[in-house]
Order: structure tokens, then C-alpha cells, then sequence
């Protein structure tokens, strides 16, 4: 599978498995160590070849992920789940653990993030949902997650991820139907 886009990655691990799973270019950031000369090599990525963000699925990856998306716009982003990014020995967690399927998987579901906020889903439709402040609600975010392909979100950063990727009410009531009947089924 040949990726046109340039995927920008954390580190040389991060890139060595991109390569196992596809054919593509990286840039990678040197973890947090995120400088101006790396921006730049990444908005010139953009503009001739497209972006593909895919950072480990931690608090400083989505750091990372957040700081380049502020100066490059128009960038696509790939999420891999927590659970399918954790090493074999359990002992570290990152794209350079993750099996070439699920990084195939996550790549061929990158999605733009339009910068366009719609007002359309509230923060109160996510409590009442049970998705913020409740016994099942990180369970239901990690499912949520999957299900609509933008990944995991703690509870004060969904609102603004469904709203970034333009999820729609209807998008949305499907997933958390899925959601509801697997609890159901349990």
C-alpha cells in the first residue's frame, strides 16, 4: 500500500514501523523536542504532497498532534487505539508497537479535521448521552472513538473533536446506538 501523503511521526521507531506496514515518507518530530525547522518542513510537506498526522495515542502525541495543527492547515490525522499501540511486554505504548495491519487500518481511515466549528452537538447532548461524568463514560469515549474513527478523547476534549471532524447528529446516534446495544447484549 503506497501512501501519497507524508506521515508525520514522533520518532525513528515510529517511522522503521510505517515502513513495515506501508510505502511512504516520514517526518518525524523528535518527540516533544517539536521545533520551528521541523514546522517548516512539515507545512512544505503539506503543501506538495498532503500531511498525515499520526503521533502515539498518549497526552504529549496529542500535544504533538495539536501544536502542528495549529500552523499547518489542512493536515489529515490517524488514530490508533490505546490498546492496539501497547508493546508486546506492556511496558511501552506508541505507533512503534503497533501491529502493520492496525497501522494500515488507521491510515486508510485518516481523516481531515475541518477547522470550521459547526454549533450543532452540545456539550449537554454528551452528558446525556452518558459520554461525560458518568460510571461508563471513558468506556464509552474509548468505543466512541473507534466507532467514529477520531479516536480516544478525555471528556472536556469530545465535544471539540466531534466538532472538528464535522460528525453529524445522525453520525453520532448511530455510533452511540451501537454503543448502547452492545451494553445491552453484555
Amino acid at each position: 500500500m503506497r501512501i501519497k501523503e507524508i506521515i508525520v511521526v514522533e520518532g525513528k521507531d515510529d517511522t522503521t514501523t510505517i515502513k513495515r506496514a506501508v510505502d511512504a515518507d516520514t517526518i518525524e518530530t523528535n518527540g516533544s523536542a517539536l521545533n520551528q525547522e521541523t514546522i517548516e518542513k512539515i507545512k512544505l510537506a503539506q503543501e506538495t504532497r498532503g500531511v498525515i498526522i499520526f503521533t502515539d495515542p498518549d497526552y504529549p502525541g496529542e500535544k504533538i498532534r495539536k501544536a502542528i495543527s495549529a500552523q499547518v492547515q489542512g493536515c489529515k490525522h490517524a488514530f490508533l487505539a490505546k490498546e492496539d499501540a501497547i508493546s508486546k511486554k506492556g511496558k511501552g505504548l506508541g505507533v512503534e508497537h503497533a501491529d502493520p495491519k492496525m497501522i494500515r487500518e488507521a491510515l486508510k481511515d485518516a481523516q481531515l479535521m475541518h477547522e470550521t466549528i459547526l454549533e450543532e452537538m452540545t456539550q449537554g447532548d454528551l452528558v446525556t448521552a452518558g459520554l461525560v461524568g458518568g460510571d461508563k463514560a471513558k468506556e464509552r469515549r474509548i468505543k466512541l472513538g473507534k466507532l467514529l474513527k477520531i479516536g480516544y478523547t478525555n471528556g472536556k476534549q469530545l465535544h471539540k473533536r466531534l466538532m472538528m471532524f464535522q460528525i453529524s447528529r445522525q453520525e453520532f446516534a448511530t455510533a452511540l446506538t451501537v454503543i448502547l446495544q452492545e451494553e445491552e447484549n453484555a
